[in-house]
């Protein structure tokens, strides 16, 4: 490259030089800038500097100079990003079932480049967390950018749906059968994205894992179900969907004692009633969809809650506990 066009570059590796050297703690001098620069091919005078360090400032770039030491220093205080928002941000990609440990890895070495080089050895330290399972369907991100793209277009469309068997190989549903619904929304649950979508043929509002999704093409047909959205609350969905499994919704009243009234609240949400039984006790209807995922949070509340309506719902979780008892009474 010219040393002309170096020179016209100057101001550009300025900003990168106090973006990758600098921040709220560590500062540069400026014959460490000049140097700085010399190394990107750029000689530089200390008067110039001075002049693109006052444009910098005068555009938006929070630099500010003081003496430490009988020696001046430089450095970026404010950044779009502060520290622990970076670290919030890197934590959420590394735990996030639904992305690959690949991907993780590239997002996150992005993220690192929003900081300074001081700053980025924190967030690499970060990534070495507890180990968590992640997805292995290396699509998932696109998945969910196809989702976006055809709620958006107003478009339904077609994919196919797999599950792991027991040598890690994806096997088709429905033998490979295309699934075409209407996606309305995306649901986060249990650390997996979920897509929420109207399904014309069943009538009914289906979910399906997104990591699970293969092959997702936006079709030319407009999405149908709009009236059985008008009304959704999807927070009121995922309460009430244990596992996000289908079933069949019904109204269930539980016996609980007084301190799992917080317990309650967090699933349910403060809009549920607590109606007082005795001074220990207190009842409380809810809408879930009773499948073996709920049953097992309920029987993880151990003698502290207890379904007591309705019958078939009681009958229902007895035969599992029977089955459970079956299960390892040989053991």
């Amino acid at each position: 490259m010219a040393r002309g066009n170096n020179q016209k570059m100057k101001i550009v590796y300025l900003i990168k030089i106090f973006l990758e050297k600098t921040d709220e703690t560590h500062g540069i001098t400026m014959a460490e800038i000049i140097s700085s620069l010399k190394a990107y091919g750029i000689e530089a005078e200390r008067k110039s500097i001075y002049n693109d360090i006052d444009t910098l400032m005068q555009s938006g770039m929070d630099i500010i100079g003081e003496p430490r030491n009988k020696t001046f220093y430089y450095r970026l205080v404010n950044r779009k990003f502060e520290l622990a928002e970076l670290k919030l941000l890197v934590d959420s990609v590394q735990s996030a079932k639904f992305i690959t440990a690949k991907k993780s890895d590239e997002l996150i070495k992005k993220i690192e480049s929003l900081a300074s080089s001081y700053e980025a050895s924190q967030l690499q330290r970060q990534v070495y967390v507890a180990e968590r399972v992640k997805t292995m369907n290396e699509g998932v991100y696109y998945n969910i950018d196809a989702i976006h793209t055809a709620i958006g277009g107003n478009s339904k469309i077609t994919f196919q749906y797999f599950q792991w068997d027991v040598h890690k190989k994806m096997v088709l549903k429905k033998g490979g059968a295309l699934y075409k619904v209407s996606p309305w929304a995306l649901a986060w649950e249990d650390e997996n994205y979920y897509l929420v979508a109207f399904d014309s043929e069943e009538d009914i509002i289906k979910h399906f894992r997104v990591d699970k999704m293969k092959n997702i093409e936006l079709t030319n047909e407009k999405r149908e179900g709009k009236s059985h959205f008008k009304e959704f609350d999807m927070a009121v969905y995922a309460k009430k969907v244990f596992g996000m499994f289908s079933g069949e919704e019904q109204n269930v009243r539980f016996l609980c004692e007084n301190d799992m009234a917080g317990v309650m609240i967090d699933r349910f949400g403060k809009d549920i009633m607590l109606i007082p039984v005795d001074e220990e006790h207190f009842t409380t209807n809810v809408k879930v969809v009773a499948s073996k995922q709920f049953f097992g949070w309920v029987f993880a509340l151990g003698d502290k809650v207890k379904i007591i309506e309705p019958e078939s719902v009681v009958k229902e979780i007895k035969t599992e506990a029977e089955r459970l008892l079956r299960q390892y009474e040989n053991e």
